[in-house]
């Protein structure tokens, strides 16, 4: 692993920390404030740090205490001054209605260095899903 792969897991590592105890600031100095994020939900696209920021407060607010979220798979690739990243995250815990749960999402995050310092500048988050096959009427392959 080079130095450059060991900078960016550092930063992801602490973009999950952040996450999981719903510190805004510290999630948010990790990224550019041209950061551009696509998500599950609408609008879907979310483009500047102040939209961003309000995305992540929606995600926090709807778990009642931590948030639970694992990285699994991270692939990282790193030049000097850009990377990205792919991997796994579970997302898991209670929600604000009582549900307790867990849901696999996909993310690639790029990353890139100014002034001596790694910053998101592009995220993308999807759920994995099935479509009904043609022919299939909706149901499921056996």
């Amino acid at each position: 692993m080079t130095t450059n792969d060991s900078e960016v897991r550092a930063l992801l590592d602490s973009r999950v920390g952040a996450c999981r105890e719903k510190d805004i600031e510290r999630l948010m100095s990790l990224y550019s404030p041209g950061i551009v994020y696509y998500d599950v939900v609408p609008p879907l696209q979310f483009v500047g740090s102040d939209e961003v920021r309000r995305n992540f407060k929606r995600w926090f607010d709807e778990y009642d205490g931590p948030i639970g979220l694992e990285t699994h798979e991270l692939n990282i690739a790193a030049s000097a001054d850009v990377a990205f990243a792919n991997m796994l995250h579970l997302d898991s815990g209670t929600r604000n209605n009582g549900l307790d749960g867990a849901v696999w999402i996909r993310s690639t995050v790029c990353c890139r260095r100014s002034s001596g310092k790694w910053l998101i500048t592009h995220e993308h988050i999807s759920m994995p899903g099935t479509w009904p096959l043609p022919g299939s009427e909706g149901k499921p392959a056996d």
